[in-house]
């Protein structure tokens, strides 16, 4: 999405506007419930009949209303007649009353409905998508997406613009934290699942942004060159499994070329692909000034262009009529829209605004959290923390007095009451702001340790907080990392002298424990000197509450990274992400929104090809801080006796999984399979998970099915999928750098 002034109001006027709409809307749509002459509202007919009967019914006029947007507030060039009924969302498509279909009002909402502040309304912020993934917890995704969808029409909204699920080929990304982590199988599976759950509450579902949008800088205009076969073992297999599990109403193309064509008008990406390859039966629409073209376009695949009508309004219809765009084409984009409708149940189920389960959604974002706060280390039991051993804690750092930080960007959720500290100060927020929200670990921990003596220090004098540790029985160093759409990270370092602080700390007491708000990895010097690091994540709106819980006990960690923390840039696949020409100033980090540059040369190669994340630092032998799938526990595990069973490509790991410790807790069992040597992909593929809860002593045997799909390697003379021949080599363990069992099948 692109920047945008919040500086205006919403006028009453709008809103009286929009519920006159609706309300006349869903009195139409139910006189039409009733009429036998309208056969597409019949129930039982499948979305896809329901669509093509009303599209017989449309004008051409009606069907190009469908494949376009009609402005977003607030943004002076982004403005139409109709932008007033968009309930101060991203987006709003014309509904046509007559035969009973709704308007699409259209909002932003990756971890929670974005806007609320200027439109004075509340949305609950869930811990980042990241943090979900971090889960592994298909079951709790769905949790997730739930409450957003039913946040999303308690708001007027029928429409969601969240789902992403480019992997994390690049840790500086500054959408990170937005997306689902580095391995197709994870990635796919949890964002399937979340965006199956919203669109079960009647919105249309969104998986985006389609497809290698793994970098912010010259975004508009930066140049992916990939391998079909990487592409397609890589961002593109995480496409198809949370497709495949969500069955989404649309799919959001990119604003980046892929070897050399427009994400939004890339033939092979969204016909050959999406909708040939994967019968995609919803629509594509572009990202918000993605659309670059009318006949390029809509011959390739785009359907509906976003948030304006500068390309596939009057210009189709003048396409259409000198014969450059056919009938056809008209009728097969309008019936995907059409067919969204049907499916998410928006045609039968119109919005109806009300007030939210504010506790509900609390509850929601507190047990995410819980189990997406990965313990990373451990170092004599320094971790949980109990009154009767630990008398006085110094607090330091992070604004840990008043709030937690969140990401920026089209998915910043806004905190009630406004942010938490200055100098950014109170009321709805702006493009890139740095946000806290009022969850304070410092009140939470005091609430849950009521007996112990908990000190706080800003952290500005590095000195004084080091003074404030000595005095403490244990010191706890609260760090952030700021991300937003619209920038990377120039490193992976924490800003703002927070390596310094936290070393004099570590110094001063040794019993120092960090815990980490961020959206992504980070580099610890520090690693070695402190006893615990805790990553939190971008937490949410009751992220506090769930921290103090896992900090102290009352909750056993359980989650795993959905991403590998490496060393150091310099181990990555791209050391640096590429500087930008002269030429494309205005393109770079902190500027992507500047005018597309059509002849830029700008590009990124990726050579490594399907070798994303843990794949890479396998491949090419890369020690890395901690890997993909690793996270702690208060308790310990074993793993023995394993066995394949099954026969083909339909295989199952079968073990055992026992807890060896002294609490109850649950442990995220990994299964992975080396496809044989003929290959030439020297390194592991996830192919499989299974959550594990047992009690002290408890053993369990554990059957995971390994998926087929990671399996094969994609053959690009044939444009299709081959199993290979050979030896399978199977592992299954606590994470992708730790699995102690070991086998292997054939496949001849």
């Amino acid at each position: 999405m692109q920047k945008f002034d919040r500086s205006s109001k919403r006028g009453t006027r709008r809103g009286a506007a929009l519920l006159f709409a609706v309300s006349q809307f869903t009195f139409a749509a139910a006189m039409l419930a009733q009429d036998t002459s309208h056969p597409w509202m019949n129930t039982s007919l499948s979305a896809g009949e329901r669509a093509d009967l009303v599209l017989k019914q449309m004008t051409l006029d009606e069907k190009i209303a469908l494949l376009h947007g009609n402005g977003m507030p607030h943004v002076p060039n982004w403005q139409m007649p109709l932008t007033r009924l968009g309930n101060g969302g991203a987006g709003y498509v014309e509904g046509i009353p007559r035969l009973g279909i709704p308007p699409i009002v259209i909002s932003d909402a990756a971890y929670g409905v974005r806007s609320s502040g200027e439109n004075g309304r509340y949305s609950t912020a869930l811990p980042s998508d990241l943090a979900a993934a971090s889960s592994w917890d298909a079951g709790l995704a769905c949790e997730y997406g739930a409450l957003i969808g039913r946040e999303l029409r308690d708001q007027g909204f029928n429409m969601t613009l969240g789902g992403g699920v480019d992997l994390t080929r690049d840790p500086r990304n500054g959408r990170t934290f937005e997306y689902a982590g580095e391995d197709p199988l994870l990635a796919g599976t949890v964002v399937g699942n979340l965006m199956k759950c919203e669109q079960a509450e009647h919105v249309i579902g969104d998986i985006k942004h389609y497809a290698m949008n793994d970098q912010e800088t010259g975004r508009n205009i930066v140049n992916v060159l990939a391998s079909k076969k990487a592409m397609q073992e890589s961002d593109l297999l995480a496409f198809h499994i949370a497709i495949d599990i969500a069955n989404p109403g649309a799919v959001m193309c990119s604003y980046n070329r892929v070897n050399g064509a427009y994400a939004c008008e890339n033939p092979y990406l969204l016909h050959e692909v999406l909708k040939y390859d994967w019968k995609f039966p919803g629509f594509v629409l572009s990202d918000w000034g993605g659309t670059h073209s009318t006949v390029e376009a809509i011959a390739a695949g785009l359907d509906q262009e976003q948030p304006m009508a500068d390309y596939l309004g009057p210009k189709l219809k003048e396409a259409v009529e000198a014969g450059k765009v056919s009938v056809a084409e008209i009728d097969d984009s309008a019936r995907r829209v059409l067919y969204a409708e049907f499916v998410s149940g928006i045609v039968d189920h119109p919005v109806a605004k009300g007030v939210p389960d504010v506790e509900g959604g609390l509850e929601v974002a507190r047990k995410v959290e819980e189990q997406s706060i990965v313990l990373l280390k451990d170092q004599n039991g320094v971790l949980p923390l109990t009154s009767s051993a630990v008398h006085s804690i110094a607090v330091i750092g992070g604004h840990a007095d008043v709030g937690m930080i969140s990401g920026g960007g089209s998915a910043q959720v806004d905190p009630p009451g406004g942010n938490a500290i200055v100098p950014w100060g109170q009321g709805a927020t702006h493009w890139q702001d740095h946000i806290w929200f009022p969850t304070s670990p410092l009140k939470a921990l005091r609430a849950q340790m009521p007996d112990t003596r908990i000190d706080f220090n800003s952290g500005h004098d590095p000195a004084a907080a080091a003074e404030a540790a000595k005095n403490a029985d244990v010191a706890i160093v609260f760090a952030y990392q700021w991300e937003s759409e619209g920038m990377d990270l120039p490193n992976l370092s924490l800003p703002d002298g927070q390596d310094e602080l936290i070393e004099k700390v570590a110094a001063a007491n040794p019993r120092t424990i960090v815990v980490l708000e961020t959206g992504t990895a980070v580099k610890m010097p520090w690693a070695d000197k402190v006893q615990g690091i805790v990553e939190a994540w971008y937490a949410g709106s009751n992220g506090h509450r769930a921290l103090a819980n896992v900090l102290t006990g009352q909750v056993n960690p359980s989650a795993k990274l959905a991403m590998t923390f490496p060393r150091d840039e310099g181990d990555l696949p791209h050391p640096s992400i590429p500087a930008l020409s002269r030429e494309d100033e205005g393109q770079g980090t902190h500027a992507v929104n500047g005018e597309t540059h059509p002849a830029s040369k700008y590009s990124v190669s990726y050579d490594e090809g399907a070798k994303v994340g843990y794949k890479w630092y396998e491949a090419e032998h890369k020690p890395v801080l901690f890997p993909f799938g690793f996270g702690l526990s208060y308790t310990t595990y074993a793993y023995s006796d394993l066995k394949i069973g099954g026969e083909g490509k339909e295989r199952t790991a079968i073990f055992s999984v026992k807890n060896t410790g002294s609490r109850a807790g649950t442990e995220i069992a990994q299964v992975y399979v080396t496809i044989p040597d003929v290959a030439g992909e020297p390194f592991q593929r996830l192919a499989g998970w299974q959550r594990v809860e047992l009690i002290p002593g408890e053993s369990k045997t554990v059957t995971v099915a390994i998926d087929s799909r990671v399996l094969k390697v994609f053959n690009e003379q044939k444009g299709d999928w081959t199993l290979l021949p050979g030896t399978y080599r199977v592992a299954a363990g606590a994470s992708s750098a730790d699995t102690p069992l070991r086998s292997e099948f054939a496949i001849r």
